[in-house]
């Protein structure tokens, strides 16, 4: 009796350690997105990523990419089992898509045996995914979307003084529907201190111009750009009163810079309307 005793007390323990050795097989700090719970098995989180505000581009069959912007996760599965008993591509595809269609989530696009991505909104929150299989790595992409909270307030006493020190001032704050002239709402509190600046310097004209990032080629570009400033100007004129004949539009397109283009934080920045002093 007191040998079996030793012996289930000895499986007890290696059930511990086994436990334990799986727990800490995952990176630490990384651990399954709340849309996913789950994973395939024998794969273990081998790296990931949370950034509370970024962009991701979501894969296309045809056509520009899907880009949304919001809270980002990146997490990197490796598969861990017998070479022989990994997935197929489409295995995994056909997972990630009933588990999404499941919770009600709607299949956006598919390459069936490399990846699938998909959207689904709960709760009033539009989540984003994109998974992809590849050797060995199942790469799960999420974006939560939001817009980004402004923490750069536009101000028109930073802008007048930037114009009296160096000719121009960056506005920040004014933003566009993607690849297009379209102003969104969350804009209208820096044209209104652009229009403040104006009306307390009625001498004062401006050229209103546009910039964008190097994404897409460049004449779409210079007329993207162009079309953003003629977009604020008329604003300007139509909202505010600003009398047309104090300010005229220009598109720089991408040439330009105040940021590297390698990384979205710099194609954030380069993505600007300029007042410039005529």
């Amino acid at each position: 009796m007191k040998k079996i005793m030793m012996v289930l007390m000895s499986l007890l323990v290696l059930l511990q350690v086994t436990n334990v050795v799986a727990q800490q097989a995952d990176k630490a700090g990384c651990k399954d997105h709340s849309l996913f719970p789950t994973r395939m098995p024998d794969y273990e989180i081998e790296n990931c990523k949370i950034e509370d505000f970024a962009a991701y581009e979501f894969q296309v069959k045809k056509g520009p990419k899907t880009r949304v912007e919001g809270k980002f996760t990146f997490i990197t599965y490796a598969f861990k089992g017998k070479r022989e008993t990994e997935p197929s591509g489409l295995a995994v595809v056909r997972n990630y898509e009933n588990a999404i269609q499941k919770i009600g989530g709607t299949i956006v696009q598919s390459d069936p045996d490399r990846w699938v991505n998909g959207s689904i909104v709960k709760d009033g929150q539009e989540t984003w995914f994109e998974v992809q299989k590849g050797n060995g790595k199942i790469w799960l992409r999420i974006v939560e979307k939001k817009a980004m909270e402004q923490a750069i307030v536009a101000d028109a006493t930073v802008f007048s003084n930037d114009i009296r020190a160096t000719g121009h001032s960056a506005v920040y704050g004014i933003y566009f529907d993607t690849a297009k002239s379209t102003i969104k709402p969350e804009s209208a509190q820096a044209i209104g201190e652009i229009a403040k600046m104006l009306k307390a310097d009625p001498s004062l004209k401006i050229f209103v111009v546009g910039h964008t990032d190097n994404q897409g080629g460049v004449e779409s570009n210079i007329k993207l750009s162009q079309d953003r400033g003629e977009a604020v100007l008329q604003v300007l004129v139509r909202d505010h009163g600003i009398a047309a004949t104090r300010l005229r539009s220009y598109g720089c397109g991408l040439f330009s810079p105040v940021a590297s283009n390698d990384s979205e934080d710099g194609r954030a920045k380069n993505r600007r309307v300029e007042l410039v002093k005529q």
